[in-house]
């Protein structure tokens, strides 16, 4: 049913489509499972790392990029775990201590560490899968040779 307003306007019962798409949207159901769908992102992350040292401390010295690649892995690992800890101390803060205002400089600056932590670890993992050592096992695709007729 429709009834006007004090502006004369007319006003839905909110039984249009909008209306319907709006109510249905629930935030905290929307950020629960963007949450978890990013921690289990980051376990795989963790996972293939931890995957990749083994194999890079399985070939050892024979790889060419030994250094390098147990170097990179190593970093990550770490920068993963001080994430999922800064994340836990933010978690913290929020639950304990973030209603006063002298903890807000603090939880900003722990969130901007953690978000360029991030993105150190995004950047690391590029290269790491840019000197994979399990690429180098595939061989090239070379076609084989026409013979003139």
């Amino acid at each position: 049913m429709a009834s006007e307003n004090k502006a004369g306007r007319s006003q839905t019962d909110g039984n249009t489509i909008s209306d319907y798409i709006l109510k249905s949207l629930d935030a905290n159901k929307y950020a629960t499972k963007k949450t978890i769908a990013q921690g289990l992102l980051d376990v795989a992350l963790l996972t293939a790392n931890a995957s990749q040292l083994k194999y890079v401390l399985q070939v050892g010295e024979k790889h060419e990029f030994y250094v390098l690649m147990l170097t990179l892995i190593s970093i990550s690992i770490v920068l993963q775990v001080l994430v999922g800890l800064l994340c836990l101390t933010l978690h913290l803060m929020r639950d304990c201590r973030l209603h006063l205002a002298d903890y807000h400089f603090s939880a900003n600056f722990l969130n901007y560490i953690t978000t360029i932590f991030a993105f150190v670890i995004t950047v690391l993992n590029l290269l790491i899968s840019c000197f994979d050592p399990t690429i180098a096992n595939y061989a090239v695709f070379d076609p084989p040779a026409l013979d003139p007729v």
